[in-house]
């Protein structure tokens, strides 16, 4: 038995069945957009078994993508749910021969309160078929299932013109990056977008040292404040210079080191500082990989030291770079 030649007929029996339905998109298609778009309550979906699970990750596909959404199961609906169907609203209800007996015994009800229903069947002519006001057709020639039985083809064809709905009102109303990224403000493009060097950058217990420190304080400073840096200023408090570790290890090769000397000997003069609070965290950690730093020293107008931000902060947060693939 070749195991991976079946695994590839199943890919091709699905990848036919979805090019086929691409080809036979009609107005229909538009007139479930235009319904959807023009609702001004929530689009529900329900379904059954396998079209259950389809419609509940639609439902979520949706919702994330401007379109508010959930999932209604049509047992749940019938004993009492049914009251969270607004009439304001639109559903979208999923069966594959159209007969599913928990969603047939809703369909009189939805079709009382007057509520716009897509039918996403196989079979127009059946009781969702007949019940829809807009029917979208998801008829397969065959299930990659070997016995024909199992829902494979069919629920991958529901599943992909659910994303196809769902891409095509995004484009309709214009919904961006920034819009995608305000449904999930605790993934990866949320935080690339939204999180800026103010919600990040510590400010609390920072290790300060003046100009006239000796390098043997500065070294306790240092070790206190964990950050392997310490931050100098003058008599105005004004940021001026940064004494790393790197400094602190350079500082010990050189012949006429010693612990008494002025932090300042062997500190970066006139290091790398930010302003603008509001700046992005993505924008800074690009501005720290590419100026090789570990710490940005972040001041006011008066170039007083108000916070630092840590390269190991931002990643830990899961900051990535705008450069970043």
């Amino acid at each position: 038995m070749d195991l991976i030649k079946i695994a590839q007929e199943t890919f091709q029996i699905e990848a036919d069945a979805l090019n086929k339905a691409a080809q036979r998109l009609d107005q229909n298609f538009l007139d479930a957009i235009e319904l959807i778009l023009n609702t001004q309550g929530k689009l529900i979906i329900t379904g059954v078994g396998k079209s259950g699970l389809v419609g509940a990750k639609m439902s979520a596909t949706f919702a994330s993508t401007g379109t508010s959404s959930f999932f209604l199961h049509p047992t749940e609906a019938l004993h009492g749910d049914l009251g969270m169907i607004g009439k304001e609203d639109i559903l979208l209800a999923i069966s594959s021969s159209g007969e599913s007996e928990e969603l047939t015994k809703i369909l009189p009800h939805i079709k009382r309160f007057d509520i716009p229903l897509i039918g996403l069947t196989s079979q127009e002519n059946s009781s969702l078929g007949s019940y829809a006001d807009v029917f979208l057709d998801i008829s397969v020639d065959k299930e990659a299932c070997p016995l024909n039985i199992a829902p494979t083809t069919s629920t991958t064809l529901t599943m992909a013109l659910g994303d196809a709905l769902a891409v095509a009102l995004m484009e309709k109303r214009g919904f961006k990056k920034e819009d995608f990224a305000s449904f999930h403000p605790g993934g990866s493009l949320g935080k690339k977008l939204f999180v800026k060097i103010k919600d990040l950058m510590r400010t609390d217990d920072l290790p300060v040292i003046n100009e006239e420190t000796t390098l043997k304080e500065a070294v306790v400073v240092m070790s206190e404040g964990k950050l392997g840096t310490v931050l100098i200023v003058n008599k105005k408090n004004q940021f001026t210079a940064l004494l790393s570790d790197g400094d602190l290890r350079r500082a010990l090769m050189t012949e006429e080191f010693s612990m008494d000397h002025l932090a300042m000997t062997y500190a970066t003069k006139g290091p790398k500082s930010y302003k603008n609070t509001e700046l992005l965290a993505s924008e800074a950690l690009e501005i720290i990989e590419n100026d090789r730093i570990q710490l940005l020293p972040i001041t006011n107008e008066k170039e007083e030291i108000i916070g630092v931000l840590h390269i190991h902060d931002l990643i830990n947060a899961g900051i990535k770079s705008n450069e970043a693939k």
